[in-house]
């Protein structure tokens, strides 16, 4: 056990210190990429020499990016684009963003004038990417990233590299599909510590996570699950990683046996598949994706997704984190609340954005539905 406390305290470090390792890259003459949600081709960027580095923002108070921000828009993009204008991310060569929401859209194009020392790279995928003209457009896009990586950055791209870069990759990838397996199941494993597994991968080089996940999940395999009284539930949403909300899940006793998170699980659950060229490869695994409210479904597999999952892991309900302001997501909701009433499967809604700092009603709403499930 206390191996796995270790582990799980080194998990958490790197998940609330992103500032200092950037710093630390930076500080040994690496060149890095900052990759906003929801799909950067971080893989690209991997296999050029670069340093992926993950944002999804932060909780804190927007200021400057309201000139440029309607106060209606996704939190996640304004506190990104405030930490670019405070300096946070000074020092790196570029930042890629992909097109997949209007606030998406907004933050690339705002981002050019509000933080002009850090170049802007447009990531642009089509909506019906399973077909061959969506995986050519996909690949075009991915050519135009390559380009203004070389044009920025001096390195230059090879297909071999890339090759490797997706074996690192789709290793992290089953790394990240066990681990969440197992935390699931053991009831020492709390949200915030599910959390710091998923939030820390996006600052480490994904080589090292994998090999830290990788202890984390032998620490696992040789310790006793345990018995647990806590409650057995789904979360799915864009993202839940607000100390605050964290800590109102254990405080009601609430195991996550499960996630269809845009910034946990969705991110591996598709691998890079067989191809001709890596390029094709990247955009196979693109097209394969779905369940995701960002990308297009005409059928909203999404909703039969999560009522599946919560059978399969034998979940006693779902917590749906809806980040303020985000429309896809806000589309979603109705969907998935009608399939989990048809299968008789209870939902909570709680709401949740980048500013908050009063947790009240999120803790009585939670502290209601553990009742309810108890």
């Amino acid at each position: 056990m206390a191996a796995l406390q270790d582990i799980l305290q080194e998990f958490h470090r790197i998940a609330a210190s992103p500032q200092e390792l950037l710093k630390s890259y930076l500080g040994q003459g690496k060149k890095v990429v900052v990759c906003s949600p929801v799909y950067s081709p971080e893989e690209i960027i991997h296999s050029m020499g670069l340093l992926p580095f993950g944002t999804w923002g932060a909780d804190m108070e927007i200021r400057e990016a309201k000139a440029y921000f309607p106060a209606f828009i996704c939190s996640i993009m304004q506190s990104i684009l405030e930490l670019g204008i405070k300096g946070a991310f000074q020092g790196v060569s570029a930042i890629v963003v992909p097109s997949l929401c209007d606030s998406l859209k907004c933050l690339g194009q705002n981002w050019k004038y509000a933080v002009p020392g850090i170049e802007f790279i447009p990531m642009t995928y089509p909506q019906n990417r399973n077909t061959d003209y969506g995986k050519e457009f996909t690949k075009a896009g991915y050519q135009r990233v390559i380009k203004d990586l070389e044009r920025i950055t001096g390195e230059t791209f090879e297909d071999g590299k890339l090759h490797k870069s997706i074996e690192i990759y789709n290793a992290h990838n089953q790394a990240m599909r066990e681990f969440s397996e197992y935390a699931g199941n053991y009831g020492a494993i709390t949200a915030a510590d599910r959390n710091a597994v998923f939030k820390s991968a996006y600052f480490m080089e994904k080589s090292e996570h994998t090999a830290l996940v990788n202890q984390l999940v032998d620490a696992l395999k040789a310790t006793e699950p345990g018995k647990t009284k806590k409650l057995r539930v789904v979360t799915s949403g864009i993202l839940a990683d607000a100390k605050e909300l964290l800590a109102i899940l254990e405080d009601n006793s609430i195991q996550i046996v499960a996630d269809d998170m845009a910034q946990e699980s969705r991110q591996y659950r598709v691998d890079c598949p067989p191809a001709g060229t890596a390029l094709d490869s990247l955009a196979g695994k693109f097209a394969a994706m779905g369940n995701c409210s960002v990308l297009y479904d005409v059928n909203k597999g999404r909703a039969s997704y999560i009522t599946e999952l919560v059978q399969e892991k034998r979940a006693e309900g779902v917590i749906y984190v809806l980040t303020k302001f985000c429309d896809p997501e806000e589309f979603d909701y109705v969907i998935v609340k009608k399939a989990c009433e048809e299968k008789n499967i209870p939902l909570l809604q709680i709401e949740v954005d980048r500013q908050m700092v009063n947790y009240e009603q999120v803790r009585t709403a939670v502290q209601t539905f553990s009742e309810m499930l108890g």
